[in-house]
């Protein structure tokens, strides 16, 4: 189970404080006791989705799948300073990805750490 602390959350709200549909997944997470795996769960199934596996498993296969997206260097260099506005700009632009999910997802990102989740795709690409 991955979960962010009250004093993460109201973080995230200053870092996320242009984009209603994130205030609205974190205080879900905040409902859900910072319980990342339950909030995005509920904010799947209210996006029209059906996850069929366990919620931790969902939440790390829904970050990996965005995984390409967060990773690109312009992005990471963002995320790394705190600034989400590039990538919830690239996100509202891609249709496949779920607005909503964006907040449980980037919370996971950040949780596991951007060098650490990004590891992976650095080493196909070199």
């Amino acid at each position: 189970m991955t979960t962010v602390t009250t004093q993460e959350i109201a973080k995230f709200r200053s870092t996320f404080a242009n984009y209603p549909q994130a205030m609205q997944a974190l205080d879900l997470i905040e409902d859900c006791d910072g319980d990342l795996e339950d909030a995005t769960m509920t904010l799947a199934i209210k996006a029209g989705q059906q996850p069929e596996i366990e919620n931790s498993e969902w939440l790390d296969s829904l970050a990996r799948k965005w995984r390409s997206l967060i990773c690109q260097s312009e992005l990471r260099a963002d995320l790394l300073e705190g600034s989400v506005d590039k990538l919830m700009e690239q996100i509202q632009k891609n249709p496949t990805f779920p607005t909503i999910l964006a907040t449980p997802v980037l919370l996971y990102v950040f949780k596991q750490g951007i060098p650490d989740f990004c590891e992976p795709l650095d080493s196909v690409i070199e």
